[in-house]
């Protein structure tokens, strides 16, 4: 006779009741298709405001095994019936249901509005008024993952953030590089934006073209990024971070440089790269020679990083990608939630992407 584990308040043999809060978008629709999978959850509560009563597989027409089952409404009734509930609403939504939320609900918020320290940052890049700060759901950061087991709410990170932190962090930790002067190119599919109709997301807008946007250092992840970039001697990054966005549905690839400080080498970069991410069961920095595709991590809690140096002009090259609905949203959270339930980090999740 074995002793029960105790998760999230009830014995690790019997499932918990889950919820998900926006459930109609993108993100949402990924959180279902892996949750469906998970073996201790029981998925009690699915929401949708603006499509309550709407069939989910009319939505999102994957989830076959959803069939007949339809969006709720947001209730905090139902909410606080949970054991856990995944927070997939647009910017400034959360903060406005938070309140009225259970202290004993764990809470994994896939929107921004507890992801930075400073209210400053956020009446910049966001608008109105700073909600508060989470624990910061990115468990390859050096003290991150104890921090989330130990929390009951957590702000799970923002896909480019999540490509441009774990690809810059062993460089600035190490002191390898300039910190204050990161330039950053990444392009990410077009379910970065939302499910919303936009006319520049149209199909005949997007394919065959690639475009930058939010040109000019006004993309709402950067303060992210740089809080989540702490320089050893002390400060954070300062990052120019140059987005694009790419003809094809999901996936993000980055590209990260920065100079290279007096006597970093590159053997020692690579070691830092490896020796951080030795046991992370999500991050594979790739063999020399192969570089990152966005192709290959696609459904997957993966992200995958290859780092060279440029001698030419003596700067450091950091390649990364990941499926923006998956290790930079969906999968994620899920990570996130099985942290803080003292569950398997892999539970329902691969690092295995499809083809």
């Amino acid at each position: 006779m074995h002793t029960l584990a105790y998760i999230c308040n009830r014995p690790y043999s019997l499932s918990m009741n889950f919820g998900v809060v926006g459930a109609s978008g993108y993100a949402g629709g990924e959180l279902l298709r892996l949750l469906s999978e998970h073996p201790q959850c029981e998925l009690s509560y699915i929401a949708a405001g603006s499509s309550a009563g709407e069939l989910i597989a009319s939505t999102h027409h994957h989830l076959t095994n959803f069939y007949g089952r339809k969006f709720e409404k947001t209730d905090l009734a139902a909410i606080n019936a949970c054991d856990l509930v995944f927070l997939a609403l647009p910017h400034g939504e959360s903060a406005k249901i938070i309140p009225g939320i259970n202290p004993t609900v764990k809470i994994v918020d896939l929107g921004a509005d507890y992801r930075l320290s400073s209210a400053t940052s956020w009446e910049k890049y966001y608008s109105g008024v700073h909600a508060g700060t989470w624990s910061y759901g990115l468990p390859e950061l050096p003290g991150y993952r104890a921090k989330i087991a130990h929390s009951s709410q957590v702000a799970n990170p923002g896909c480019y953030a999540t490509a441009i932190v774990l690809a810059a962090a062993p460089a600035v930790t190490g002191g390898f590089i300039d910190a204050s002067d990161i330039v950053v190119v990444a392009a990410s599919g077009t379910t970065g934006a939302g499910r919303s109709a936009k006319v520049n997301l149209l199909g005949s807008e997007v394919m065959n073209s690639l475009t930058s946007y939010k040109f000019g250092g006004s993309h709402q992840h950067t303060p992210e990024i740089e809080e989540n970039l702490v320089i050893p001697s002390g400060g954070l990054a300062k990052i120019s971070f140059t987005p694009i966005l790419a003809p094809m549905p999901r996936g993000i690839l980055a590209t990260v440089t920065a100079q290279l400080t007096a006597n970093a080498k590159y053997g020692d970069i690579r070691s830092a790269y490896e020796g951080l991410y030795a046991n992370e069961q999500f991050v594979t920095v790739l063999p020399e020679g192969e570089l990152p595709r966005t192709s290959s991590v696609l459904g997957s809690n993966s992200i995958h990083i290859q780092v060279a140096v440029d001698q030419h002009t003596n700067r450091l090259i950091v390649s990364s990608a990941l499926d923006n609905l998956g290790k930079g949203a969906a999968s994620q959270a899920i990570q996130n939630a099985n942290i803080m339930c003292g569950l398997a980090e892999t539970t329902s999740l691969t690092a295995i992407g499809r083809p």
